[in-house]
């Protein structure tokens, strides 16, 4: 320990306080520097965060400024008379049933796609994260209750649910959707949570800021759950590619999004009807959604190695 930290020390003893209060708040700041400096060591010299990191950079340009990747085309610019074009060095990916130009329409598609993932990951991490911390903090009466609601919601398979929530919808939007996705997905992040914090809340440095006084809500946001948050980090990493595959199947099905709007879910649903003539219809969307949600299962991967608490 520091002078500075000796210092301080023996003044919170002079006072009455525990003395050990500042040497565990110093030991968690040092284990919270550690471990992440280890992890970003390792994830330097990881394929999988490198390739990862690298295909989702391109789709978030992609997502954010289409223009820069089509070329100029409009995706809503279409001509009959082009119809089910064949790829070619005018149409990159051919042209879809309205006539179309569908590399645009692909490239567009990339913004829809990864927002409903996004958005449905920040819903299930604020509603997860929530639920869990109380749950794990004040355990008893309290985590007996929220520990049931969750299983109420774990009964229902995700699909599922937001299947039954969106058929009841007028509007199927980027908001109704996400919020389907979120209102069937958020348990998995509920009892990781939970876990974590019931791991962490008897530890010195919590005990020692429940000693002086600090109040639940400074306790949780400054002590547990930075401690906490490793496997809830890696759990929403793969989660993004999980909601978009799932936007993906619901709007497949027909009961996701509609037209006019621009997703591969759509796309591909859409294509299904002529894929013995225009597979190409079906191929490149199919083909997009499944290297992004590639890019986020191995970046998740990564982050699970390079926060294993076993190899640190």
């Amino acid at each position: 320990m520091n002078k500075e930290d000796s210092s301080a020390a023996q003044h919170a003893a002079d006072e009455g306080q525990p003395g050990n209060v500042v040497t565990g708040e110093a030991v968690e700041l040092v284990g919270q520097a550690s471990l992440w400096g280890n992890a970003w060591k390792f994830l330097r010299k990881s394929p999988f965060f490198i390739i990862g990191t690298f295909l989702l950079l391109v789709l978030l340009v992609m997502a954010v400024f289409p223009q820069l990747f089509a070329r100029g085309i409009d995706p809503r610019v279409c001509s009959l008379s082009d119809s089910r074009q064949s790829p070619s060095a005018a149409h990159w990916f051919g042209t879809d049933v309205q006539g179309c130009d569908y590399y645009a329409n692909v490239i567009y598609g990339a913004r829809i796609s990864l927002s409903i993932g996004v958005l449905s990951v920040i819903g299930v991490l604020i509603i997860g994260v929530l639920i869990g911390a109380l749950a794990g903090y004040f355990g008893g009466i309290t985590d007996s209750i929220l520990a049931r609601f969750t299983d109420v919601f774990f009964g229902i398979p995700l699909l599922l649910g937001a299947l039954i929530l969106l058929t009841v919808t007028a509007q199927r939007t980027i908001f109704t959707v996400s919020l389907a996705l979120v209102a069937f997905g958020w348990m998995t992040a509920m009892r990781l949570v939970r876990s974590s914090v019931i791991s962490i809340k008897n530890s010195e440095y919590v005990q020692a800021a429940q000693a002086l006084g600090a109040s639940t809500y400074r306790i949780l946001v400054r002590h547990i759950l930075p401690n906490a948050l490793a496997p809830v980090i890696i759990y929403a990493t793969i989660s993004v590619g999980t909601f978009i595959a799932a936007e993906a199947t619901l709007t497949f099905l027909g009961i996701g999004l509609q037209a006019p709007e621009i997703s591969w879910g759509l796309q591909i649903n859409l294509g299904q009807n002529v894929f013995l003539t225009a597979p190409h219809l079906v191929l490149f969307p199919a083909a997009f959604l499944s290297v992004t949600v590639l890019a986020f299962i191995m970046l998740g991967d990564a982050l699970r190695d390079a926060l294993d608490p076993k190899r640190n």
